[in-house]
């Protein structure tokens, strides 16, 4: 008589041919080949004894040939290949004999699966309840560290006393139990916490249901679905059946996960928010653009998961965000690993798409995935607007940030330096350093147990290829608070973030003779807003009191001698001698739409009972929004005579034809304004960008805002220029509304104006967007979106 077996430890098979010991773990593959046979089983007074390994006694053969291995440089060094792809697998066997099989065994009298059901449905409980319903994805999706339902169809009723079966998932080609790419799920009484187990809630005529319980910290992405049976003479299985794939993802929601965030509107906000505003111009214009993420938008899982395969990323770690987001910020660039997005900053995009006439981030990744190729072109924004969809969907919390006059420090040493001639003028050739008007770059909500406690939260990472590290240019994640502390020797890249909020910019006299004197420091230029969307509306929210204390306080001065401490250089300086009340400069840049004359007017003011004659130097360039000047296009000198205790203003007018036939993309100009006070020798330094006001696109929409009731969509551009347009490129759609509609014209007549009209069909209730961009090699970063309210069901 024989007895059931019952699993007393960790079911793990082992593969084919491996020079694994007994406890090796990993599962075996149908189409190996076995090498002699495993003895029958032993039989004891007890019943049968589990086994510690399964050998699979299917031969090879013509109609069942084994598949072909692909070599691996490791395969000298480790007994299995790097199991790097979520795509990849191979068979798994229905079939798994003990020992030698007895003839006339009749299978069907065991347990057998005939439906795996899921509750995958949009409207059913297990993506409800796990905030997975927006997906536009037919297969389960649920969150780690928490439970799901499934029920299982077999061909009898499933009696306890003698059926054993178990749930398996298995990801990869080269699954194994101790990293957690193989899991069977055993049967348990209760549910625990923190611990992978699955309870039978009811048994019912061929049926149960179970509830499925996962591991907090397990693998995220998608994992095969098995139901296996324990039988005396072997394993039953189930066939592969991609409707039973299951994608397990982050989970904010979960106390025990280390993306937790204990806030539900911030979660509402920074994982299930698939629109989002993402800030621009410079710090006295700001300007702003919605970004649909399209976190949700059909195949953009898939791709995410891509992402990672395609970064070669061992599967065993990706149940880590610290590891994910890292590698991601590498992978988004295609500085160094042909990743997504090709950057350029050289207002020549022939041969792709101008970053700013993107709208959002499923064009991009759907571009990438089809044609495997880094899609052009992209700047700052657009990493973070494209990064920002890869960790939303994936689950973990994250936001865009913009920070305004952003150093790129080259060599960390906390301060941009400013070189002027010996009568006060910029000297182009020994100033280096620059300052973007705005850089924008991502923060992710996670735990660091990598660090000390209360490190954890908030964490900058950013895509944009600016400087390698460890190797490949990627940056963070650097814990906010770490930032703001100057705990520089705490990983990843806190130094550079740093340096970004904190640089001091430095004004040197240039002598003939080699030599140099600083002769101003501004403390207060770098940094000077640093913002991200508001929770639950499309306004501004200013966090730089999270990244640094205000500029004199005890606190900043304790985080800059921990950043010195821990390695960041500065270069001591010496001391400025603070002389009594004398002469103060300010000025003033009128913001005007592009094509508009300008005016800049200087503000001198003598505080002192003496008389004063001031040499000063106005210099206009055309600025690439990085900071980095293209062309100068006004260098013009002013003399000034100051009374005591008076004022004088300077009105210089810019003409449009002035910059315009040098201008490039942002339409930025950057003034610097130095100023020499001949008597007492003081040097007066101030800069400003300024980013030209571009006419905006119009959009109506006519018809019911009904989903599933189609609309009319028109757009209105009128050329603001005095020469006319030509190959101009316009955009059109939002998540949930449309998919990205793009149309070419060859030519705006000056001052003549565009209409385009479409259809679309609302897919989705609630507040939705529908956006638009307008981009030609004469006119870019022109945009415009409308807000529609979407109602739910029909309307008659």
């Amino acid at each position: 008589m024989y007895h059931t077996l019952h699993l007393t430890q960790s079911v793990r098979p082992i593969a084919e041919g491996s020079n694994f010991s007994p406890g090796a773990d990993h599962i075996c593959h149908k189409g190996s080949q076995t090498r002699g046979v495993e003895q029958p089983l032993r039989r004891k007074k007890e019943g049968f004894e589990a086994p510690l390994k399964w050998r699979m006694s299917v031969e090879s053969s013509p109609a069942n040939p084994p598949k072909e291995k692909k070599p691996t440089a490791d395969i000298g060094r480790r007994a299995i290949p790097p199991n790097v792809s979520n795509d990849d697998e191979d068979e798994v066997p229905t079939m798994e004999v003990f020992g030698f099989m007895p003839r006339g065994v009749n299978m069907k009298e065991f347990l057998e699966v005939q439906e795996v059901r899921l509750f995958k449905n949009q409207y059913e409980n297990n993506k409800r309840e796990h905030h997975t319903e927006k997906y536009y994805n037919n297969k389960l999706i649920v969150r780690r560290g928490q439970s799901f339902y499934i029920q299982i169809e077999f061909n009898r009723p499933y009696n306890p006393e003698k059926d054993q079966f178990w749930v398996e998932y298995v990801m990869g080609r080269y699954p194994q139990q101790s990293k957690g790419t193989y899991i069977p799920i055993p049967l348990v009484q209760e549910l625990e916490d923190g611990k992978w187990g699955a309870k039978l809630l009811r048994s019912e005529h061929n049926s149960v249901s179970l509830s499925i319980m996962s591991a907090p910290d397990c693998i995220v992405g998608k994992f095969r679905m098995y139901i296996a049976v324990l039988t005396p003479f072997g394993i039953l299985r189930t066939n592969r059946n991609v409707d039973t794939d299951t994608y397990i993802l982050f989970n904010p929601w979960c106390k025990d996960d280390a993306v937790y965030l204990d806030d539900e509107r911030e979660r509402e906000e920074y994982v299930l928010n698939d629109l989002g505003v993402i800030f621009h111009g410079e710090a006295n214009g700001i300007k702003s653009r919605s970004w649909e993420y399209g976190q949700f938008e059909e195949g953009i899982l898939d791709i995410c998961l891509y992402l990672m395969d395609r970064a070669q990323m061992d599967l065993s770690g990706r149940g880590n965000p610290i590891k994910i987001s890292r590698i991601a910020s590498a992978m988004v660039n295609a500085k160094d690993d042909d990743g997504v997005i090709a950057g350029s900053w050289k207002n020549d995009y022939a041969g792709g798409v101008a970053p700013s006439a993107w709208t959002g981030s499923v064009d991009i990744l759907l571009e990438y995935r089809s044609s495997g190729r880094p899609v052009r072109y992209g700047q700052c924004w657009v990493f973070a607007g494209v990064f920002n969809t890869f960790l939303r969907c994936i689950g973990i919390p994250a936001r865009v940030v913009t920070n305004y006059f952003s150093a790129h420090d080259n060599d960390a040493n906390l301060q941009t330096d400013v070189y002027l001639d010996e009568e006060g003028r910029p000297n182009p050739k020994l100033t280096k350093d620059s300052i973007w008007n705005y850089h924008c770059w991502n923060e992710a909500w996670m735990a660091r147990g990598d660090l000390p406690v209360g490190f954890g939260g908030w964490q900058a990472v950013d895509a944009t290829p600016q400087e390698t590290s460890e190797g490949m240019f990627r940056c963070g994640p650097a814990s906010v608070q770490a930032i703001k502390h100057g705990h520089a020797c705490f990983q990843y890249d806190v130094p550079f973030v740093y340096s970004e909020v904190n640089s001091d910019v430095v004004y040197y006299n240039a002598m003939k003779d080699g030599s140099k004197e600083v002769v101003y420091v501004d403390k207060t230029h770098v940094g000077r807003k640093i913002l991200t969307k508001a929770i639950g509306s499309d306004e501004m929210q200013d966090i730089m009191d999270q990244y640094k204390f205000s500029e004199g306080t005890e606190e900043e001065r304790l985080a800059l001698d921990t950043a010195l401490m821990y390695g960041v250089k500065k270069e001591t300086l010496q001391e400025i001698p603070v002389p009594g009340p004398q002469a103060e400069m300010d000025f003033q840049v009128e913001n005007v739409v592009l094509g508009s004359d300008l005016k800049v007017i200087i503000t001198f003011i003598n505080r002192s009972p003496n008389q004063y004659t001031v040499t000063a130097h106005l210099n206009g360039n055309i600025v690439f929004y990085t900071g980095v000047a293209k062309s100068e296009f006004k260098n013009k000198t002013l003399e000034v005579t100051l009374d005591p205790y008076n004022s004088h203003k300077v009105e210089v007018v810019i003409k449009a034809k002035e910059y315009m036939s040098q201008l490039v993309e942002q339409a930025s100009l950057h003034f610097f304004v130095t100023a020499r006070v001949n008597e007492t020798k003081k040097i007066l330094a101030m800069q400003k960008s300024l980013a030209l006001l571009i006419p905006e696109l119009r959009i109506q929409v006519q018809g019911q805002k009904v989903v599933g009731k189609e609309m009319t969509v028109r757009v209105e551009f009128t050329n603001p220029l005095k020469k006319d347009l030509e190959n101009i490129m316009l955009r059109v759609g939002g998540p949930g509304m449309m998919k990205t509609s793009t149309q070419m014209f060859s030519e705006i007549a000056a001052n003549s104006s565009l209409t385009w009209e479409g259809k679309c069909t609302p897919q989705r209730s609630g507040q939705r967007k529908l956006m638009a961009s307008l981009d030609c090699d004469s006119l870019r970063h022109v945009y415009g979106e409308i807000d529609l309210e979407i109602q739910d069901g029909q309307i008659s």
